[in-house]
């Protein structure tokens, strides 16, 4: 096993964080990540090594040797709060001054609190009457690309590896995002609009935790691969379905319930952070 530290901290600050699980050797990875080789992974080795790490604002990672991006054929990644910074939904909420209302709802939702179909249709609701061009508006001046997105992308790319957006947001944005990234496939919900306006519904099937799994499956059955071949990235209650099935899941800046279950979890680092876990 390696472990991976990650981090705006000096060599000794490293050395002292992996002190306990007594690597073999540890190796620079420029610009600010370290591969400690050998590594004792015992539990506690891990509880110990994790929470120094946690409060030095460190990402630490435990990982099988050798691992390589190439060894994928698919990575699959949520948007809202994942590849971007925003939740477009309240930031579309806002324009009609209701994002303090809707933004407790989708937090609700992503701490897996409540339902997230219920909770799409009760926020999406509250958008009635809301100009269509709002959306544009939060796209140019609100959208934002998350650390790293563009890094990880072209790696993936580079290393023959197919990338897919699957979101529980809305297919105005994830389209746009697709192509800016030059990503492969997309899947989301489809705001209704009617004469210029939102009507407050979606159209279709609700693009929810099982369906995020199914789209990830199909996906790979497309590919001709299994799902332990995808690594699938996300930040919510709704991602873990299709989490559980990747072979390398990797909840980025994290709700609590994500980081217990993922394989990875990074709260510092941007989604480049991915890179240093892989062998190149």
């Amino acid at each position: 096993m390696n472990l991976i530290l990650q981090g705006s901290a000096d060599p000794s600050t490293i050395q002292a964080l992996a002190a306990p699980a007594r690597p073999v050797r540890i190796e620079a990875i420029p610009p600010h990540a370290w591969r400690c080789v050998g590594v004792d992974d015992s539990a506690e080795v891990r509880r110990q090594v994790e929470a120094a790490s946690l409060d030095a604002g460190v990402d630490a990672t435990f990982i099988e040797a050798g691992i390589r991006l190439a060894d994928f054929r698919l990575l699959a990644m949520d948007m809202d709060s994942t590849v971007i910074t925003i939740e477009c939904i309240d930031e579309i909420a806002d324009m009609q001054g209701l994002k303090p209302q809707v933004a407790a709802i989708t937090e609700a939702a992503m701490r897996g609190e409540i339902d997230f179909a219920a909770s799409l249709t009760r926020r999406v609701a509250l958008l009635e009457g809301l100009d269509a061009g709002a959306l544009q508006k939060v796209y140019d001046e609100r959208l934002r690309l998350s650390p790293g997105a563009e890094a990880l992308i072209g790696a993936a790319r580079a290393a023959g590896v197919k990338t897919l957006l699957v979101s529980g947001g809305f297919t105005f944005f994830t389209d746009r995002v697709r192509q800016r990234l030059g990503m492969d496939y997309s899947h989301a919900n489809v705001l209704e609009i009617a004469n210029g306006r939102l009507t407050g519904k979606v159209v279709g099937g609700i693009v929810d935790a099982e369906e995020k799994k199914r789209t990830v499956e199909r996906t790979c059955a497309e590919l001709g691969v299994p799902a332990s071949r995808a690594i699938v990235v996300g930040d919510g209650a709704n991602d873990l379905k299709m989490m559980s099935i990747a072979g390398l899941s990797v909840a980025y800046r994290a709700k609590p319930v994500v980081r217990a279950q993922a394989h990875v979890a990074l709260n510092f680092s941007g989604l480049d952070g991915i890179l240093p876990l892989l062998a190149q």
